[in-house]
């Protein structure tokens, strides 16, 4: 059993079935994929995963959370090792935001581990660097309050998803974040940029921007649709958090995924288990 320690996940479907990995966006946890997880597991061994000082991630898996250190490498190479501890050569990776940009990494960088890939409300290059340390600096300094008056409105579309049982569960999660690994995270946001590799991936690709997205809009989507080679994109109703239309989603990643063909990428088949 490897010793690395790594980011809190949970692993449900059947064993021989094959690894689907799904990313978070910043300030969410694994809850995020809450709607989409029945459907995925009954085809998919599903890991989720929490981002550094989210969920029960601590923001001690980082290797140098100082301010400006952390990047979207840092936490691809963590998810890499979910994979390797879980002994996946190869997986499908769907990610929202944050969580698309690290799949989008490993699909650049680690082409050989990725069999598909799903880009969910995320882009390319998050705009310039300074907003982004400036809202490092401010968590850094007050935590993440300042950020639950705002925070709703861009996640969500309409204020009744924002007030379901679902909206509140995800901003309880950002009210509940590290400030020290979300502001890592913001750092890791201001330094990715990888407009100059998205004609590289080879991955079958799906790309999901939503109409109401002011986080990432819809432009970033058309962007990465148009600079992947083959990639589809589908655009819904909703906000940065597309899991607010689970069943549109939930179509859009059906239709994308790959009929599963047992042991596909396993060499171990794990147990189901919360880590």
């Amino acid at each position: 059993m490897s010793t690395t320690r790594l980011l809190h996940h949970h692993v449900v479907g059947a064993a021989d079935a094959p690894p689907l990995v799904l990313g978070p966006s910043l300030g969410t946890s694994k809850a995020v994929w809450d709607p989409q997880l029945p459907a995925l597991a009954r085809r998919f061994r599903v890991l989720r995963f929490d981002l550094p000082g989210h969920g029960g991630s601590t923001t001690g898996l980082l290797r140098d959370p100082a301010p400006g250190r952390t990047t979207v490498e840092d936490l691809a190479s963590l998810v890499l090792d979910l994979a390797d501890h879980h002994g996946w050569d190869r997986f499908h990776y769907a990610g929202i935001s944050l969580g698309g940009a690290i799949g989008a990494h490993l699909a650049d960088f680690h082409p050989e581990r990725v069999t598909s890939l799903a880009l969910v409300c995320t882009s390319a290059h998050f705009g310039p660097a300074g907003p982004w340390h400036e809202r490092a600096d401010l968590v850094r300094r007050e935590g993440t309050a300042p950020l639950l008056t705002t925070s709703p409105n861009r996640w969500f579309a309409t204020a009744s998803s924002a007030s379901s049982p679902f909206g509140r569960r995800l901003l309880g999660n950002l009210a509940e974040a590290d400030p020290a690994g979300y502001a890592a995270c913001c750092d890791a946001l201001a330094a990715y940029d990888l407009r100059r590799e998205l004609a590289s991936f080879t991955a079958p690709t799906l790309v999901v921007g939503g109409t109401h997205d002011v986080a990432t809009p819809l432009e970033h989507a058309e962007e990465l649709a148009e600079g992947i080679p083959q990639a589809a994109l589908k655009v819904l109703d909703c906000a940065h958090l597309a899991t607010e239309q689970p069943e549109a989603l939930q179509a859009a990643l059906t239709a994308h995924l790959p009929a599963p063909l047992a042991g596909d990428g396993m060499r171990v088949p794990p147990t189901d288990q919360v880590v």
